[in-house]
Formats: C-alpha cells, sequence, structure tokens
C-alpha cells in the first residue's frame, strides 16, 4: 500500500478536486431538547443527502481520480453503501464497474447498485465473504480494487467531510458511526484532536471497541440491524493509528436503540435514516454518550439509504 500523508493540507487539496462531484451537504442546527433529552446545542450532519445516499461518494471519486484505472475497470466489496458510491462515481466518469456484496445488502442498497448501471454479484453472509470474492475477480480480471475503508485515498475522501462540516458550525464533540473506520478515520486526520471524535458502533460489531482494547485491529463480531454498513470483520490497518491518536472513545449501542433513534429521527426532523446512520444518535438515546451542560454536540447522519418508511399511504 503506497505511502500518503493523511493531514489538513492533504485533505484540502482532496476537497478542491472532488467538489464538482460532490455535494456540500447541509447541516440542521437542533436541541437535545428535540430528542426528549436535557437540552444542549445539537447539530446534524445531513450526509445522507449525498450523491448516491452516503458519505461514501467522497472516497470513491477520489479513487477513481487519483488512481490510474485499468482497462478492466475497478472491482468493490461492500456491505452496500460503498457499491452504490462506486458504482455512482463509476458511472459518472464512464468507468466499468463490478460490486460484490453479502446478501445482507438491503434491498434499496442493492437496488441502487443496479440502477447505476455496475455489474454487481450477490453472494456470502457477510461482508467478508464479498471481499474474499472480489480479491478472486481481482486476481483473474486486473480491475483496480476500491477498498470500501482501508485505502488512504478513501480516507482522504471521507475526511473532505470533516473539513465542510469544520467550516459550517463550530463543535465540541463529534458522534460518527463506524464500520471499517474509513470515515471516522478521515475525520480524526482532519480534525486532530481540536475536536472530540467519538465513535459509536453496534454492541453485536464492536470492531474499533475491540481495537482499540488490544492496541490492534483484531476480529471481532459482524452482526446486528446495521450489518451491511457497520459490521466488518475489523477496521481498517491505515486509520488504526489515526484513531489511537484522535478518537476520544468508542460508545456502543444496542439493535433496539438503533431502532429507537431511526424513529426519533422520522419523529422529530422528517429525515429517514438507514439503522447505521442513526447509531450515533442512539448513542444519545440510550446514554452511552452524555453530553455536558451546553456541550456543542454534532452527529453525522451518514446514509440514507433504507426502505424503512412506506410512502404508499
Amino acid at each position: 500500500m503506497p505511502v500518503m500523508t493523511l493531514d489538513r493540507p492533504a485533505i484540502e487539496k482532496t476537497e478542491r478536486l472532488v467538489r464538482p462531484h460532490v455535494r456540500l451537504t447541509p447541516v440542521l442546527a437542533a436541541s437535545g431538547a428535540d430528542l426528549g433529552l436535557p437540552p444542549f446545542p445539537l447539530t446534524l450532519k445531513l450526509e445522507l443527502f449525498q450523491h448516491s445516499g452516503s458519505f461514501k461518494v467522497r472516497g470513491a471519486f477520489t479513487n477513481l481520480m487519483t488512481r490510474p484505472i485499468p482497462a478492466a475497470g475497478v472491482v468493490a466489496a461492500s456491505g452496500g453503501n460503498h457499491g452504490v458510491a462506486v458504482a455512482y462515481a463509476a458511472m459518472r466518469l464512464g468507468v466499468p464497474a463490478k460490486i460484490f456484496v453479502p446478501t445482507v445488502s438491503s434491498p434499496a442498497k442493492i437496488a441502487r447498485i443496479r440502477g447505476y448501471g455496475a455489474e454487481l454479484v450477490i453472494g456470502g453472509d457477510l461482508y467478508a465473504d464479498a471481499l474474499a470474492a472480489s480479491e478472486a475477480w481481482v486476481a483473474q480480471s486486473g480491475a483496480l480494487p476500491l477498498h470500501a475503508y482501508d485505502q488512504p485515498e478513501t480516507l482522504l475522501g471521507q475526511g473532505t467531510l470533516a473539513l465542510e462540516l469544520d467550516r459550517q458550525v463550530p463543535l465540541d464533540t463529534l458522534l460518527v458511526a463506524v464500520g471499517g473506520g474509513g470515515l471516522i478515520g478521515g475525520i480524526a486526520a482532519w480534525y486532530g484532536g481540536r475536536v472530540r471524535v467519538v465513535g459509536v458502533e453496534p454492541e453485536a460489531a464492536p470492531t474499533l471497541f475491540e481495537a482499540l482494547r488490544a492496541g490492534r485491529p483484531v476480529d471481532a463480531p459482524a452482526g446486528g440491524i446495521a450489518a451491511d454498513s457497520l459490521a466488518p470483520k475489523r477496521v481498517g490497518e491505515v486509520m488504526f493509528p489515526i484513531a489511537q491518536a484522535h478518537v476520544a472513545r468508542v460508545a456502543l449501542v444496542g439493535d433496539d436503540a438503533i431502532r429507537r433513534a431511526q424513529q426519533a429521527l422520522w419523529e422529530s426532523f422528517r429525515v429517514v435514516v438507514e439503522p447505521g446512520g442513526a447509531a450515533p444518535v442512539a448513542a444519545l438515546l440510550a446514554g452511552a454518550y452524555v453530553p455536558a451542560a451546553g456541550e456543542r454536540v454534532g452527529i453525522v447522519l451518514s446514509g440514507g439509504n433504507t426502505t424503512a418508511v412506506d410512502f404508499t399511504r
């Protein structure tokens, strides 16, 4: 893997490169009281409004625009959102793409991958199975693998979200859902300790929690309601030193809390968020993270690729 600097100047350069292709997503000023909690300043970063329905498109465009693309095109393994993002970016840039997803991927994400014209392969129970299948295809075809989280270009792209948010609002703390760690790694690289970055993971998939406890990336359980976005086998090697240095802690939340968070976001703000994207709100509702009085808290609502709301009535 190439050596690449993951710092503020590199993220700024990346942001200038991908800006024509990604949305500057809005923020919503709110209060803890909107969620039935004691009042504190709360900011929602509405990244579910991003092209392809999640933050992942930032890393996808960064990879496609900074790495040489072979004639065989690109290949990605994904629980869903990374595959959607790669399919979208490849469509926009005219690059052939093949996406491998496991059977736990949501129908909404599978439909979007197909809609963007990528070749889709569904197989295996978990993300790790899709990753193994994609690696076999790389060896056979010569296509360029675009890793969902363990690739420097991916972290640089995801770090542009933090640059954006930093320009939009001052924060004391930012709660970020963690799967493989590409998003929180990029965010932590941008803030560098100036803002308290707190990871949030499902109890059924505590990848960064276990890695920080062990002092290195280790295998962790990979289940739960958010398994299509927050349940890789382990966090990435690239992000882990950044997390050790600049992630304050990891909060764990149960599936029931994530469901309550999805419902609360709909009832309070009329936004539809997938389970992985709702995990940071679940940390507040379940008391896994309790803000101090007056603490300026930000939440990344990282994705909205779900069919959770029935609009037929």
